[in-house]
């Protein structure tokens, strides 16, 4: 459904459940998964989903996020979860009402250290039993879990637009590191993390809090896939307003950041800081990959549900600048800097443990 379509029928939908007068007003189109809408004057904003990035139906899905928004609360560092919008024929995925952060974009390294204060805050939290954790994702085994994610999505790396001596290294990292993880990982506790860490999820209050504003994928998991997610090359340049490059001093200050944030929890994952930001790159490149075959597909029908990475679900610009970030994180220089960075990281932490 295109995002006219859906702005059309929201004010309906909220006009039964909030009892004041609100005029609405479309956010600029961001991210691949959610158009946001403001209701003006009432500190809420709409998160319409474009497809479930779990792969989930439209009911799952937005039980999904509400979990996440409703596990993560008592950390203090993302939106309150208002009301959910259940799907209907005119909102075939439904929405969330959540609250409004007044806040701006991750400007550049000065804003990493409250980013990773608020990763720590949530990966403190405490851990429910197995069996209380639905429906947010825990694997019996995350390590595992992780690898065969990232395994099914470097099916992709054949695409003809990948070069050669970039398929071949990412494909040998690959195969590399699931020999080695799984020894480095062996006994290391699962946490609640986010799993969407990059920079551009977050804004900085005016008190200088970062609040994690998108919250659709998160798990039970190690929380060094964070600290990736959230330093990663990959991800500091991803979003189109929160775009920066972090030295490796930076990098390993920001980690240092979170232990400090952590405490107790943090020692047992500082020999897995490195392998795992490996994995968490290689998710996204894969990922990148992915997109390259799947973004020129027909958009899925309305309701179909699963994940849709269609060009047609998002704004043009958008998808320009999607794909520039695609071709820049697939090329064997921007591999080969990414490479370099973990060897320096590996030395760095091996003379501060």
């Amino acid at each position: 459904m295109l995002i006219a379509q859906v702005f059309s029928n929201l004010r309906l939908h909220l006009g039964c459940t909030l009892q004041c007068d609100f005029d609405l007003r479309q956010l600029a189109d961001k991210g691949l998964a959610h158009w946001h809408v403001r209701l003006e004057g009432t500190g809420l904003l709409a998160r319409i989903p474009k497809q479930s990035q779990m792969g989930l139906g439209p009911l799952g899905n937005l039980a999904y996020e509400a979990a996440c928004f409703q596990r993560a609360a008592a950390c203090g560092h993302v939106p309150r979860l208002d009301r959910v919008i259940p799907p209907s024929e005119e909102l075939p995925w439904g929405a969330l009402l959540v609250e409004e952060i007044t806040g701006s974009p991750v400007v550049g390294p000065d804003h990493m250290a409250p980013i990773l204060q608020a990763l720590a805050s949530i990966h403190v939290l405490p851990v429910p039993t197995a069996s209380e954790r639905a429906p947010l994702l825990s694997e019996s085994d995350p390590l595992y879990g992780m690898l065969r994610l990232v395994l099914a999505q470097s099916v992709y790396l054949d695409h003809p637009l990948i070069s050669e001596p970039s398929r071949r290294t990412i494909t040998k990292r690959l195969n590399d590191l699931t020999v080695t993880a799984p020894q480095i990982c062996d006994g290391l506790a699962p946490r609640l993390i986010t799993f969407d860490a990059h920079p551009g999820n977050f804004l900085i209050t005016p008190t200088g809090k970062a609040v994690l504003v998108d919250l659709e994928k998160l798990r039970y998991s190690y929380p060094p896939l964070d600290l990736a997610h959230a330093t990663l090359y990959t991800s500091t340049t991803w979003d189109v307003d929160a775009s920066f490059t972090l030295s490796t001093a930076q990098v390993a200050h920001a980690y240092e950041v979170w232990m400090s944030a952590a405490g107790t929890i943090a020692e047992p994952y500082l020999a897995a800081f490195v392998p795992l930001r490996e994995l968490m790159w290689l998710w996204s490149v894969t990922w990148c990959a992915k997109w390259l075959t799947e973004s020129v597909k027909t958009k899925h029908a309305s309701g179909a549900g699963g994940e849709d990475w269609s060009q047609a679900n998002s704004d043009a610009l958008l998808i320009q600048h999607v794909r520039s970030r695609v071709d820049d994180y697939l090329s064997i220089s921007t591999i080969n800097q990414v490479l370099s960075e973990f060897n320096e990281l590996d030395r760095l932490f091996a003379h501060s443990s």
